[in-house]
């Protein structure tokens, strides 16, 4: 018995001397973390860390080992080890493990809407139910800070930009003439359904390298995918009707669908007292048509195609003629465009986004006047414009990691401009045109550090024939998580643009306008509430000068045609800068069923450009802006109401009496307005319906964005709105999908 104790005994001490001893501390990088699992892997050696982070265990295994510590919600760790016997002291470091619910992302200068991954701050919904945006993309957006309050011009204006400045993308691709034509002293809207798309990103500076030409800021559209269901759309309004079908087949693999509208405001206007006087009512009539086909399970086909063609006519008293003459402007337009994309995965690792585009646009105008209200006078003179882009663009991504992506691709673009001006009394005409090859290749890489830190350098090169000139657009930009829902963003970046097509026709030979953007951004999204705080500065190089011919007065609401200044003397003699803080706060939460958003921005900018003498604030350019949007909906009476308030102070105009030393020093009045709707969501037969009521500047407020004044100086008149109220009233019908409950979910999300 005696030997069998001595040896169990030597048995034991054996396996004690051969095990080794490990021991270490696990933490985050910055704090011990408790209760991580640490072993040796493919055996049953282990344990966990303490509410200090040591940890203390043995292993009987011998040699090359691999060590694993792991914890829900970080990336497992493992590192070589070599069991000799020897104490192994071991420090274990764990990252945090990104994904899409809770990563940082980068806000700076950027509003998102459709982007169910992240909080977003600006649903897809919010812009067809936003009181006093007529269902119209730009409408809405004017309720967010950056964006300025304009009625007598199309387009975005962001922070001390013109509304050229800010360029739209559908799919990836560049739309031109993304609105309706200009008229002169009247503000236009966006050619495409909102509804056409699934997502909105708006970015008010300091966007993407994967994106150009817009000197101020980028609207980007993602259309949707296959519907739901096959349906088909009526709508009956107070301005014109639309009927569309999609059909969905394929085991929801296919659709297609077409639509198409025909508004006359003939009927409306007889209804509604105008400030002007139309010789022609605006007619529009437009047909869109949509493709789209998921190939295996890798693969996506989208097509839309837009064709629109309008028409209308205005004559105002003539301010410079005491004959009573009023000026004629009429114009004809007609516009077509196309998309077509591609998306896929090469593999687990590549993603393929490639897409074409084409968009034709000709506007035919006629401008005199009328003598006695009848009879024309024989000053009269027409100018015809036309303007196509074709392009394509490839974009290739690749995952390297959870979300971490590089992306890099190229895009080409042919353009042309045509402009023929007639003048009909003298007997003489001009044309001008021309041709440009646009290029550009970009690279940007989004990485994840962790969940809590992301950075995104790229890098922008572009050249264009018909400048002869080249650039290279660096961007960079990164967010850091401050605590659990609030974080910071930076963004900067250098933006180049063409210059406008006016000046092109007569000089060619000039160079890319510039811009460079520095935007800080705070953001805390909590409990459905958002707030935002963000301060931003441009300098602008490069902006286009042009010296007015001699004894010239100058007309700033002459539009496109009128050709006042001296065409020889055109160059990239401007510059300016652009500086201000913005506020933005949203609430879904405190107040029952009710959504309400505060915007407020603060903008200090001047430019010398275009025919101004010297550094000042734009005409378009307000250094307070403020908006109030709220909503409600009553779920049991499926009934919903909106009120939106919108301020701006007043707005530089030029004023001829006035020297050169006081340029600009006059000021409208501000801009303030109340739009309501209401919306009633119910079943007429078996269409699902809903019944739509908006009324925008509902208190009749006079609205001034700027003075006409005559040649002399002596006479002159506002510059304000077609009416004093719009008034809209619709009836939209859907078979096939009944949306009450959808309808539902987003007013109370």
């Amino acid at each position: 018995m005696k030997k069998v104790f001595l040896l169990m005994g030597v048995l034991f001490s054996t396996a004690a001397f051969s095990q080794t001893q490990i021991k270490g501390i696990v933490s985050d990088g910055k704090q011990p973390m408790v209760g991580v699992s640490i072993s040796i892997k493919n055996s049953y050696d282990g344990t966990t860390s303490s509410a200090d982070g040591k940890f203390s265990f043995e292993s009987s295994e011998q040699g090359e080992q691999i060590l694993v510590a792991t914890f829900v919600g970080f990336l497992p760790f493992e590192q070589k080890l070599v069991l000799d016997k020897q104490i192994k002291i071991i420090e274990i470091k764990l990252k945090e493990k990104t994904n899409e619910l809770k990563a940082v992302s980068i806000t700076a200068g950027s509003f998102d809407a459709g982007d169910k991954k992240r909080a977003t701050i600006f649903s897809a919904l919010d812009i067809v139910t936003t009181a006093g945006s007529a269902g119209d993309v730009t409408g809405a957006l004017k309720t967010l800070p950056g964006a300025q309050q304009i009625g007598n011009q199309e387009g975005l204006f962001v922070r001390g930009g013109e509304g050229r400045e800010t360029q739209t993308y559908i799919d990836g691709l560049l739309v031109r003439n993304p609105y309706n034509s200009s008229v002169p002293d009247i503000s236009q809207r966006g050619k495409f359904n909102p509804f056409l798309f699934k997502g909105t990103s708006f970015s008010s500076g300091g966007y993407s390298a994967l994106y150009g030409q817009g000197l101020s800021s980028a609207l980007i559209l993602d259309t949707k995918d296959l519907p739901d269901n096959t349906e088909t759309n009526l709508s009956l309004s107070s301005v014109g009707v639309g009927l569309g079908h999609n059909r969905l087949w394929d085991v929801q693999k296919m659709s297609m669908g077409i639509s198409v509208g025909y508004f006359n405001l003939s009927p409306y206007y007889s209804l509604i007292k105008q400030n002007i006087e139309f010789t022609q009512t605006p007619i529009n009539t437009n047909a869109e048509v949509n493709f789209r086909k998921r190939i295996n399970k890798k693969g996506f086909i989208k097509f839309y195609a837009n064709g629109n063609s309008s028409n209308l006519g205005i004559k105002r008293p003539d301010i410079n003629d005491v004959n009573h003459l009023k000026s004629l402007f009429e114009l004809k337009n007609n516009f077509t465009y196309t998309n077509l994309t591609y998306t896929g995965m090469l593999n687990e690792k590549w993603n393929i986004n490639a897409g074409v585009s084409t968009s034709n646009n000709v506007d035919d105008i006629h401008f005199g006047m009328f003598f006695n209200d009848t009879s024309m006078s024989g000053a009269t003179s027409n100018i015809q414009s036309k303007a196509s882009l074709y392009q394509g663009r490839v974009l290739i991504t690749k995952y390297t990691g959870v979300l971490s992506a590089l992306r890099f691709g190229a895009e080409l673009q042919s353009a042309w401009e045509y402009n023929l001006f007639n003048n009909l009394a003298l007997g003489v005409s001009s044309t001008h045109e021309y041709r440009d090859n646009y290029s550009a290749v970009f690279f940007e890489d989004e990485i994840y550090v962790n969940n809590k830190f992301v950075i995104k350098p790229g890098l922008r090169f572009e050249n264009s024939s018909i400048l002869s000139k080249s650039n290279v657009a660096p961007r960079f930009s990164m967010a850091y998580r401050t605590g659990k829902n609030a974080q910071v963003s930076f963004a900067y970046g250098d933006f180049y643009q063409k210059p406008d097509r006016r000046f092109l026709l007569y000089n060619p030979k000039l160079n890319f306008e510039k811009a460079t953007h520095f935007v800080l951004n705070y953001q805390k999204v909590a409990n459905d509430r958002t707030i935002r705080l963000e301060a931003f500065y441009k300098q602008y190089e490069s902006l286009i000068l042009t010296p007015l011919k001699s004894g010239t007065t100058i007309n700033t609401t002459s539009g496109v045609y009128a050709q006042n200044f001296n065409t020889t003397n055109i160059g990239n003699g401007g510059n300016g800068y652009s500086k201000g803080a913005e506020f933005f706060i949203r609430d879904k939460k405190t107040i029952k069923n009710c959504d309400y958003w505060i915007s407020y921005s603060y903008l200090d900018t001047k430019r010398k450009f275009g025919y101004y003498p010297s550094l000042v604030q734009p005409d378009f350019a307000s250094t307070h802006t403020a908006n109030i949007v709220f909503k409600q909906f009553f779920p049991k009476k499926m009934l919903g109401y909106g009120l939106t308030y919108n301020w701006a102070s007043g707005k530089p105009y030029y004023n001829p009496n006035q020297t050169i030393e006081n340029f600009m020093i006059d000021k409208t009045k501000p801009y303030s307005t109340l739009g309501i709707n209401a919306n009633y969501l119910t079943h007429i037969g078996k269409a699902f319906t809903v019944l739509v009521l908006g009324i925008s500047n509902v208190l009749g407020t006079k609205q001034e964005f700027g003075w006409r004044y005559s040649n002399d100086g002596k006479n002159r008149e506002p510059i304000g709105l077609t009416a004093n109220r719009f008034v809209f009233v619709g009836c939209f019908m859907n078979w096939g999908v009944d949306r009450r409950q959808q309808q539902v979910d987003d007013n109370l999300k």
